[in-house]
């Protein structure tokens, strides 16, 4: 019965397009007669009656043959148009039209999560329907329904519905909007430009595919494959769905010749994302407020500024997510807030109290500080260290008990940037004991709460305070007069000292290294000619808690914590440590 129906279907519709062909070759043919006696009969008027009617037969012979080649060639026509020949795409439009006449019609309906798998749709009408997750896998008789504007137009997505297979196909620019492509084989193919919102992808194969600029709102890629793909400006929002992706690696760039470098995240090579890790890695924050310093950046004023906009606004719930370098002299400040937040008065708040403190003289600064000075100074460390390195990203951030700064995720790719979560290391107290700033990025894992106090690598900075004074050690020998006020140059040295100690101490070589890069960092911000006594002050604060921790763990670490610490005491008066600090109660 299928095969009679499908064979009657289209001779029906192959019978429009032969009849609307040959309509076109009977009414030229008897035209052409008519006006061959015509012109016979004027012939014949003029007295040469037997030529005249010999001119007419013989010309309405031959149009008559020429009627019977253009008959052969409607049918071909008609042949070719219902197999979907792109040249004849009007034609089967008005013969599909024709034959779709007292058939279903479902148009304007919706049809959002309907399953016509495998339904016979004869001669259907879906102009104008809400096709949104719609299967129509193994139907039959689609390329015979009347799919208006929808994605059913185009004969390769069809295809692709009906057997799900898509591999190595070019689906770019299309939209695609709605198609369910639950366990659909797309290994390779592209969706470049192609608006796939609100697609199903539910257990995808989509190995090495490009979606690159792809619209992705409420697209649902639970259990799909993502492996491989390229994922360069797609735009994904907070109702895409994740859960369950399985994804070793992606590439953030589709590479050209002048680019080769698609960026493949994770960046080292031999690494992968586990089971979960992608979907942290690459779901963005939307409820973000976006605090943008144009001119003259002030670390200081920013950190009095946003901590006097989180006491004042506890509902806005601002959590600070990133801290970026723009330019030369450019800084963003993010902040999650609530759902619910006024953006705008937050801003207009924060840049008139920014704008206000940048105008104070520094007096009336250092009263605002007196209060809650080590809060303020652990965030201004942080937007100093973003300046510094662009590649820094604030993560996970928390004053405990007075303003909330916790995130989930940032990201810089370099090119671009990006909400990024990689890493495992908890938090135990108010340190953060694994925040790593390194030429290739910045990478932090677990919540970040009190005081930030383990921040690796030669660009990171905290503000002191600037009265530099000489501090007495606890008797041991150091190599320099204690009493004579120190030197920059003399600094250097006492640098160098506590290197050569933790060198030659008897410590875990990655350790050794650990604390070296930290002093290497302290001695080159300090070396110059105008020292950045911040920077320096902030990995000599590492280079103590380093030492310190060593002194509980390793034997050989006692000793060499009771030789160092009169020297860091020594250095960190120099720096202009604040009274009372960590490092000024060694």
């Amino acid at each position: 019965m299928g095969v009679r129906a499908e064979a009657f279907t289209f001779a029906r519709t192959g019978a429009f397009v032969f009849a609307f062909y040959g309509a076109l070759s009977f009414v030229g043919t008897f035209a052409t007669v008519a006006f061959a006696f015509a012109g016979a009969g004027a012939l014949a008027v003029g007295g040469n009656r037997a030529f005249a009617l010999a001119l007419a037969f013989a010309f309405a012979f031959a149009r008559a043959f020429g009627a019977i080649a253009i008959v052969f060639v409607s049918a071909c026509v008609a042949w070719d148009a219902m197999k979907g020949d792109k040249k004849y795409t009007f034609v089967q439009n008005l013969a599909v039209a024709f034959a779709a006449i007292g058939g279903t019609s479902f148009r304007g309906a919706d049809l959002t999560d309907t399953n016509f798998k495998d339904a016979r749709l004869k001669s259907t009408d879906l102009r104008e329907a809400k096709l949104i997750r719609t299967c129509f896998h193994k139907t039959k008789l689609l390329d015979r329904v009347r799919p208006g504007a929808s994605y059913l137009q185009h004969s390769q997505v069809r295809q692709l519905i009906l057997t799900g297979q898509g591999q190595d196909t070019n689906f770019n620019r299309l939209d695609l909007r709605g198609i369910n492509l639950k366990k659909a084989l797309l290994t390779d193919a592209s969706f470049i430009g192609t608006d796939l919102s609100e697609a199903c992808l539910q257990d995808a194969d989509l190995f090495r595919v490009k979606l690159v600029q792809t619209q992705l709102d409420n697209t649902d890629f639970t259990g799909a494959t993502l492996t491989g793909a390229y994922i360069q400006d797609w735009n994904i929002t907070r109702e895409t769905n994740f859960h369950g992706v399985k994804c070793e690696y992606v590439y953030m760039r589709l590479p050209t010749k002048e680019n080769p470098n698609p960026l493949r995240k994770p960046d080292n090579n031999a690494e992968v994302f586990v089971d979960g890790d992608f979907a942290d890695f690459i779901q963005p924050i939307f409820d973000t407020l976006d605090l943008y310093h144009n001119q003259g950046v002030d670390p200081r004023a920013i950190a009095i500024s946003f901590k006097q906009l989180a006491e004042s606004n506890p509902d806005a719930e601002l959590e600070i997510v990133a801290m970026e370098k723009r330019g030369e002299d450019k800084f963003l400040l993010r902040a999650k807030t609530s759902p619910n937040a006024d953006k705008s008065e937050l801003s207009a708040e924060y840049f008139s109290t920014y704008n206000q403190i940048k105008g104070l003289p520094e007096r009336e600064i250092q009263l605002l500080l007196t209060e809650k000075n080590n809060q303020i100074r652990r965030l201004e460390n942080m937007v100093m260290t973003a300046l510094e390195r662009p590649s820094f990203y604030a993560q996970n951030y928390q004053n405990q008990g007075d303003m909330n700064m916790s995130g989930d995720r940032n990201i810089n790719t370099g090119g671009g940037n990006y909400n990024e979560h990689i890493g495992r290391d908890y938090v135990q107290g108010n340190k953060v004991n694994n925040m790593t700033n390194n030429p290739g990025g910045f990478s932090v894992g677990g919540s970040v709460g009190g005081n930030v106090s383990n921040v690796q690598g030669d660009n990171n900075r905290a503000v002191q305070g600037d009265n530099n004074q000489a501090v007495q050690g606890d008797g041991n020998q150091v190599g320099i007069d204690t009493q004579a006020p120190l030197t920059k140059d003399d600094i250097v040295k006492l640098l160098e000292q506590l290197e050569v100690l933790v060198l030659k101490a008897q410590l875990p070589e990655e350790t050794k290294q650990e604390v070296s890069e930290d002093i290497s960092a302290a001695k080159k911000a300090t070396n110059k000619d105008e020292p950045k006594k911040n920077i320096a002050l902030a990995n000599l604060e590492n280079v103590a808690q380093t030492l310190e921790k060593t002194n509980k763990t390793v034997d050989a670490g006692q000793k060499l914590w009771s030789q160092a610490k009169p020297i860091i005491t020594k250095i960190a008066g120099w720096l202009g440590a604040a009274a009372g600090s960590y490092l000024l109660k060694l």
